[in-house]
């Protein structure tokens, strides 16, 4: 990956996160960027093509990009602009809060374990 020391440490508390490899280097190679295509994110971050769609799928899913279609001359592939549609603080907000929910459901789970001892 051609992610800086501190990029790549972001991604890897996102993948602890629950977050999917491909989508966590994905996010983190787009957060700050204007656009981008899937064959700049291949080539960026060393993510395969169905790696790199998989990813985009998971983000759009989860409302945290764009896509757009972009006009291209002859045969192959289409590409595609994707961009972020939140900032990215408002992203790691939903995570930190997903997280925060299942911290949580665990403890509540746990407490209800607790019930059962005798």
């Amino acid at each position: 990956m051609v992610l800086s020391e501190v990029s790549d440490k972001l991604a890897k508390y996102l993948i602890i996160s629950d977050i999917p490899r491909s989508v966590a280097y994905t996010l983190v190679y787009i957060r700050d960027k204007d656009e981008v295509t899937s064959v700049e994110i291949e080539r960026e971050t060393s993510l395969r093509q169905p790696e790199v769609s998989i990813a985009m799928q998971w983000l759009r899913r989860k409302g945290w990009i764009n896509k757009r279609n972009m006009k291209k001359e002859g045969k192959g592939r289409p590409i595609h602009g994707y961009k972020l549609s939140k900032d990215f603080n408002e992203i790691l907000e939903e995570i930190i809060q997903d997280l925060s929910n299942k911290i949580e459901e665990i403890q509540n789970n746990i407490e209800q374990l607790k019930s059962f001892k005798e």
